[in-house]
């Protein structure tokens, strides 16, 4: 207990209380003489317990040498977060740190309701944790009155920076008393974060921490190979196989999200989402359910890949590739915190494992390459967790053990234990039908692609057509798992505006009509049935077959007269409307 016994006496009890004897190196750092009562500028890596750190830094000047802090009434200490999910947290974790010194801390942040938030203020508060937008709101409306203001905290500094929030971080570090402590923590300490800390600090004292092992020390990295229309696949069976307690899924888009939050839950799993475009009533519940066991998977944009804490988080699956070594960072650091172990899997595309590769050398990381797992790896994995489960050696109560016995004597021990096997595997999403591993380009040098179409198949219809963008990437999945079979039974796929016909091998017809009259066989919204065996396979022609890629006639190439005048009006305004379109998109994604 030696390493609480510099910190303030309130705090060093609710530490304590936590079962924590030791303290994480930046929390440490916080006690040294250099850094007492001081302007500091902080680096430390994400996941190094940094809330807790600044709140023992800033305790001494909130509260000076009493043992608990005064009645509420302006704000003596202010921490600004990036984001609303991190502020939150953050006011979390300072509610049990303070709880012994008597603190009454409020919240500011967008999405919520202001005139509570103005309530709050107006009953008086220790401690006000906000983002800069709603903060700096609050102050031109007179709402927050920080005359009294004695510590100002920057969490996550740089990502506030990133995002655009510099000129509100100036106007309330303008705002704030002269006289008072600035404390930034950072991941890291670019330019920007050296030239606010000059303008607005007072010689602070930079600390860097360095961890004790190397970058990411308890987070072991799986990279995937997968063929790119096996990608959802690939994250169902890696959500089966690994089987975490929790799990955080990071796409690129919100509609990546919207999509892949969509097909997990239609598989069974317990998951909910969280993106930018969701309300703060939204994204709260979601976390909250994950922190409360309702939810076991959350499927996210990179709105959740700073500062977020989830409990029991074991497993993190990039089913996008990150766009930049510090994201991939910052995802992945969201597991493998303070000393837990945690594994991150990378989803990768066979056509961009280059890209992989480079992300992960310049993120200074080792990753070992892995296939996706198969059906028959997460069968092997539920056989051992059934074997393994705990429940199993716990001593029997004596209601329990005259009851085992009623049921032994009336079924038998292989009875018994075939009716628990069924239970636990009927408890489990069934895992995807994929490749043996990514498929390689055709190489023309090799000859001609294999045949593998077939004669003669039955022709089945499913509900959805251009008109809700159907894609053979995801249609051929979902008609696979529908009818048990595996992709070597599909031929033929032709997709009309409003449903798509396609082939099943003569042999597997009868059994695949079977599979998806079953209740529950086909994805809600979907339908799958068989056609009669006088319709035609599609309204129009069917496309010419052709026996290789050389006999595919070639479209004759484009010959422009360099006289000729430019193109006209309406052919330009319809290329400005592309790049509007373009444009939408690009922020729209995250």
């Amino acid at each position: 207990m030696s390493a609480l016994e510099n910190i303030v006496p309130a705090l060093s009890a609710a530490i304590a209380a936590r079962g924590y004897d030791t303290l994480t190196a930046v929390q440490s750092a916080m006690l040294e003489e250099r850094a007492r009562g001081r302007d500091l500028l902080v680096s430390a890596q994400t996941g190094s317990g940094k809330t807790v750190a600044f709140g023992i830094a800033i305790a001494p000047s909130l509260m000076g040498e009493a043992d608990s802090l005064p009645p509420a009434g302006r704000p003596l200490g202010l921490v600004i977060a990036p984001t609303r999910e991190l502020a939150i947290q953050v006011r979390r974790e300072l509610e049990w740190l303070y709880a012994g010194a008597g603190a009454k801390i409020a919240s500011c942040v967008g999405g919520m309701d202001m005139r509570a938030e103005r309530r709050a203020l107006d009953q008086g508060a220790h401690i006000v944790v906000g983002t800069p937008g709603r903060l700096r709101d609050h102050i031109t409306r007179h709402g927050l009155d920080m005359s009294d203001l004695r510590a100002v905290v920057l969490d996550e500094a740089d990502e506030m920076l990133d995002l655009g929030f510099r000129e509100d971080l100036e106007f309330i570090l303008s705002e704030a008393p002269a006289e008072r402590r600035t404390l930034m923590f950072s991941a890291t300490v670019p330019a920007q974060i050296e030239q606010l800390a000059r303008k607005f600090q007072k010689k602070a004292e930079r600390i860097e921490v360095l961890s004790d092992g190397a970058q990411h020390d308890d987070i072991e990295y799986r990279t995937i190979l997968v063929s790119p229309s096996e990608r959802d696949g690939a994250v169902i069976n890696s959500l089966l196989y690994f089987d975490a307690t929790n799990t955080l899924v990071f796409c690129a888009t919100r509609e990546a999200v919207k999509r892949l939050t969509s097909r997990l839950a239609n598989r069974g799993f317990r998951v909910v989402s969280l993106s930018g475009e969701l309300s703060q009533a939204e994204r709260t519940n979601a976390l909250q359910a994950m922190r409360d066991g309702r939810a076991r998977v959350c499927v996210a944009t990179d709105v959740a890949a700073r500062g977020l804490d989830l409990p029991n988080l074991d497993l993190v699956i990039h089913a996008d590739l990150p766009s930049n070594p510090e994201t991939l960072l910052h995802r992945s650091g969201r597991t493998g915190r303070a000393g837990r172990k945690g594994i991150c899997a990378i989803i990768v595309p066979h056509h961009r494992r280059g890209s992989a590769t480079r992300l992960l050398r310049l993120a200074n990381l080792k990753s070992q390459q892995m296939n996706a797992p198969s059906a028959a790896d997460i069968d092997r994995k539920v056989r051992e967790r059934i074997v393994a489960d705990p429940a199993l050696s716990e001593p029997l109560t004596d209601d329990e053990a005259s009851f085992a016995a009623e049921l032994l004597a009336s079924h038998g021990p292989e009875k018994l234990a075939a009716a628990y096997i069924r239970q636990q595997l009927s408890m489990q999403p069934a895992p995807e039908d994929l490749s043996d591993g990514p498929v390689a380009p055709h190489d023309p040098s090799k000859g001609e692609r294999p045949d593998t179409r077939f004669q003669n198949g039955d022709w089945f219809v499913i509900s959805v057509g251009r008109k809700q963008r159907a894609e053979p990437r995801w249609l051929l999945p979902l008609i696979c798992k529908a009818g048990g079979v595996t992709k070597s039974a599909i031929g033929s796929i032709r997709i009309l505006d409003t449903e798509t016909r396609f082939e099943v091998a003569p042999g597997e017809a009868d059994a695949f009509a079977k599979a998806i009259a079953k209740p529950g066989a086909v994805e809600k919204g979907v339908s799958i049935a068989r056609l009669a065996a006088d319709a035609p396979p599609a309204p129009s022609r069917p496309p010419r077959e052709f026996t290789s890629e050389t006999d595919r006639p070639r479209p004759k190439k484009k010959h422009f007269d360099k006289k000729a005048p430019p193109p006209s009006a309406p052919g330009a305004a319809r290329a400005e409307k592309r790049k509007l379109k373009k444009a939408r998109k690009k922020l729209k994604a995250e």
